[in-house]
């Protein structure tokens, strides 16, 4: 699990974290809270007094065999699997959206309607949200709330909701398994990261060099007053 983070959620008056569910996972490899704490480099009377103030709040998350020609051991119960499925699933939203990256620019407020502000940034103008009366401001928007065109498929500004549109060039495409980062050159040498499918780069056969136009919505950036 990234260290910049863990996953904790509320269980009654107690919290579960990522070292229950290394525990309870560990219990379902090993086939035993023995043999998992001794794993996990704990004791086994530390980790026995933990899933019991677990179970005091969820009930029962192990199925404890004594003795017999196994020799014993313990196996979870269905809601020991509840809590380990909603823990991973809490786990890989935010694991993925801390690996989004964020686009982050300086400006100048330069009109206003309501809450919509027009802003000249170091990469040209850029319509945001904005909810201070801040003339110094700071820009960001996440890469995966660009989408890409191909310029001869491109809407025009009245026929599309994103107001904010950049000619770019492909400086370079970083594949992973199913989506791919796309290092965008807007010029003065400035960059902007788009995160896209891989099947959206085959479609707009992207590769360096290509030219795109990358869009993104007014609604998806956000302005804040820049910190003296």
């Amino acid at each position: 699990m990234p260290d910049e983070f863990d996953i904790i959620f509320k269980l009654g008056p107690t919290s579960f974290n990522s070292k229950d569910a290394a525990l309870l996972k560990t219990v379902l490899e090993s086939g035993s809270l023995n043999s998992a704490a001794s794993q996990l480099g704990r004791s086994y009377s530390r980790a026995h007094k933990r899933i019991c103030e677990l179970e005091e709040h969820s009930g029962p998350l192990l199925i404890r065999n004594r003795g017999g020609p196994m020799g014993g051991g313990s196996n979870l119960t269905p809601k020991a699997y509840e809590l380990l499925d909603h823990f991973y699933r809490m786990e890989a939203t935010f694991s993925g959206f801390l690996r989004i990256s964020e686009i982050v620019l300086q400006g100048e407020v330069q009109s206003r309607n309501g809450e919509i502000a027009t802003i000249l940034t170091q990469a040209g103008v850029i319509k945001s949200l904005l909810f201070s009366n801040s003339k110094k401001v700071q820009v960001s928007f996440r890469s995966d709330s660009i989408t890409l065109y191909a310029p001869s498929s491109a809407p025009i500004s009245s026929e599309t909701s994103a107001l904010n549109r950049f000619n770019c060039v492909v400086k370079s495409i970083s594949s992973h398994e199913a989506i791919a980062e796309v290092i965008l050159d807007i010029g003065d040498d400035l960059i902007f990261v788009a995160l896209v499918s891989l099947e959206s780069i085959s479609n707009l056969d992207l590769k360096p060099g290509s030219k795109i136009v990358a869009t993104f919505k007014a609604t998806s950036t956000l302005a804040i007053p820049l910190s003296s």
